[in-house]
């Protein structure tokens, strides 16, 4: 599979990939993005912002890539870079469908993206992708899965998937929600002609919401990759925002809260990839000392005691404004 390539590399920031999610449209939801991005938020702008950063991250030894249909040009803006570089043949790329982006290029639209598990769906949605993407498409993974999405029970959609897995692209899910953990242990159970089906798992983990953690350890055992999403709480970790017990523990060891908190994420064992979601070359750059950050037992302890209750956090990430 793509990411075995991933566990004999020896650079300290192969384990950190880059997603899109933050510079693939004019609007998100992550905190300082007004900082972040200023007044232009043409189609060029963030493309030009896209490769920067793109290129900035294969310099320093990145090497997965993490888009998806909803994320608004973010795969257009990917394939033009791997066009422009065809030296970075060594990159593992990954994509998801199960979100249609509905925005128009606007930050103030009613609906930016809309939700729609089908086999119809993916059918349109991969079409889409290998359209721009083509070869270079190593990973589709369902956007968002819950406890409830027909996608874990959809059998359908489930061979047409094992047909994609037999012609070598790898097949995984992401997740969200309070309910994550059961998210991961349904998918876990989905096989097809007696085989797994999916192959990767991307959840949310963070010092603020850690409950998917043993589904996580569960998945990796069962020989998946795990790929960690939103390691900085859309903002809530960088240091405008972050808690008292991180910015202490940021000081002490003189590097930021951000590359505190990733590589809290780091250190977890099931952890195969975990995502910068910068949106700027120097939030990555700072991103990427988390593979050097070394946190004491005292520092790990008082790291600890940050989780919320899951469903509170994701209420709070519910009412986060697109802007």
């Amino acid at each position: 599979m793509p990411f075995s390539a991933l566990a004999s590399a020896t650079t300290p920031t192969c384990h950190i990939g880059l997603g899109l999610a933050a510079v693939g449209r004019p609007g998100y939801i992550n905190l300082g993005r007004d900082d972040d991005l200023g007044a232009d938020r043409s189609v060029e702008a963030l493309r030009t912002r896209t490769h920067d950063l793109l290129d900035a991250a294969y310099a320093q030894g990145v090497r997965y890539f993490d888009a998806a249909r909803s994320y608004g040009r973010s795969e257009e803006f990917l394939a033009d870079w791997l066009t422009k570089r065809p030296d970075a043949d060594d990159v593992v790329i990954g994509s998801k469908w199960g979100y249609t982006y509905t925005a128009g290029w606007s930050i103030d639209a009613e609906h930016h993206e809309v939700k729609e598990h089908s086999l119809a769906a993916y059918e349109r949605q991969r079409a889409e992708s290998d359209a721009l993407l083509g070869d270079r498409l190593d990973l589709y993974q369902i956007h968002s899965v819950t406890p409830e999405s027909p996608a874990l029970t959809d059998k359908d959609l489930h061979v047409r998937l094992a047909e994609a897995a037999a012609q070598g692209l790898t097949v995984g899910f992401s997740t969200s929600g309070p309910a994550q953990a059961d998210a991961i242990r349904a998918a876990l159970a989905v096989t097809v002609d007696g085989e797994p089906l999916f192959r990767t798992v991307q959840s949310t983990y963070n010092a603020l919401e850690t409950s998917a953690e043993p589904a996580l350890a569960e998945a990796h055992d069962a020989g998946l990759t795990v790929i960690v999403k939103e390691g900085m709480a859309n903002g809530r970790l960088a240091a405008a925002h972050a808690p008292d017990a991180l910015r202490a523990v940021a000081e002490e060891t003189g590097l930021a809260c951000d590359a505190v908190a990733l590589a809290l994420v780091l250190r977890r064992p099931w952890a195969g990839v975990v995502l910068s979601g910068a949106a700027t070359t120097a939030q990555l750059a700072s991103n990427l000392h988390a593979a050097v950050v070394d946190l004491d037992d005292d520092q790990l302890t008082r790291l600890a005691a940050l989780p919320e209750d899951p469903h509170a956090y994701w209420e709070r990430r519910a009412r986060l404004a697109w802007h």
